[in-house]
């Protein structure tokens, strides 16, 4: 549905975005994720049309960017950051200009309005002043707007920025449904939004793609945590030679644990579990080592810095 290559924003002698190339397919829900000023935002900004690439391409379905601007937009739903909302109008009002404006046929007007409504659940608010409302319900509204055209890829830029955790709770199982028929980019500096609505992580640091890969893989870690029952001997010597392992080190603070470290693609659990049968010992855990988000996060932001001589 999506795909970016080599794309680079440049701002005079600051480079925003360096050379980042993805693909997202249709039906996904892709979390871009990094600090404030990595580039997401800019990212965005152009894949929506709204900012030119100095270098690279962009294409939706297709159709390029920079040559098919308006027909791109047709099918994108964008939620900025900061919601382009007018206060003074009424709820329905705001969702009638935006679906006239985005090109929906006038027989089509009220019933895609609804249909914004009834998903976003802004039914009993549809006769407020937009500048009434907790700023929980503006971002709804903000969402029903980029939702009302039908459009095929969704774009929301922050989309729980201040809100209160019962409404990004709200919010979060609204993109969930949203996600059932639309492909969804969800930016953000927040971790825990990633791992609650995203099934794969694109990470910028710094205006470069740092990790593009699914959420489960990105927090697998190469190594097995293996507990055993106290008594066991000759731990680390026996797993040394477990085809695959590549280390073996006591866990501090917790006897009789053990964090094996692996080489190749899938962790050698079954040959671990024959040597320790094999050796005698009993075993009370064994499994592959899962990282927090935070913990990657951590791990990318300290290579990206050793890789350009340890600048800050």
């Amino acid at each position: 549905m999506i795909a970016i290559e080599k794309l680079t924003r440049r701002y005079g002698d600051l480079v925003a975005v360096r050379d980042v190339s993805t693909t997202i397919q249709r039906g996904e829900i892709v979390g871009l994720l990094g600090h404030n000023g990595a580039g997401k935002t800019t990212v965005m900004k152009i894949l929506t049309g709204f900012l030119d690439a100095t270098d690279g391409t962009v294409t939706v379905d297709g159709l390029d960017v920079a040559t098919d601007r308006t027909e791109v937009q047709r099918r994108i739903g964008y939620l900025p950051e900061n919601a382009p909302l007018y206060e003074e109008m009424l709820v329905q009002e705001y969702l009638l200009m935006m679906a006239e404006l985005r090109g929906v046929p006038a027989p089509d007007l009220e019933a895609r309005v609804a249909e914004a409504v009834v998903a976003t659940g802004l039914g009993d608010r549809l006769l407020s002043p937009i500048g009434t409302l907790s700023k929980g319900l503006r971002q709804r509204v903000g969402i029903a707007q980029a939702i009302v055209h039908r459009p095929e890829v969704l774009v929301l830029d922050e989309p729980t920025n201040g809100l209160d955790p019962t409404q990004i709770q709200a919010i979060r199982e609204l993109i969930r449904r949203l996600g059932e028929r639309s492909t969804i980019i969800l930016s953000t500096h927040i971790l825990q939004e990633i791992e609650a609505v995203c099934d794969r992580v694109l990470v910028m640091i710094d205006g470069s793609l740092a990790a593009d890969a699914p959420l489960a893989e990105l927090r697998g870690a190469r190594s097995i945590r293996l507990g055993l029952a106290p008594g066991a001997t000759a731990v680390a010597s026996t797993l040394a030679g477990v085809p695959g392992i590549t280390s073996v080190t006591a866990v501090t603070g917790q006897p009789d644990t053990w964090l094996l470290a692996f080489s190749g693609d899938e962790p050698p659990v079954p040959a671990v579990i024959a040597a320790a049968t094999t050796a005698g010992w009993t075993i009370t855990r064994v499994a592959p080592e899962q990282r927090t988000l935070e913990q990657v996060f951590a791990d990318l932001q300290h290579r990206h810095v050793a890789g350009r001589g340890g600048e800050a």
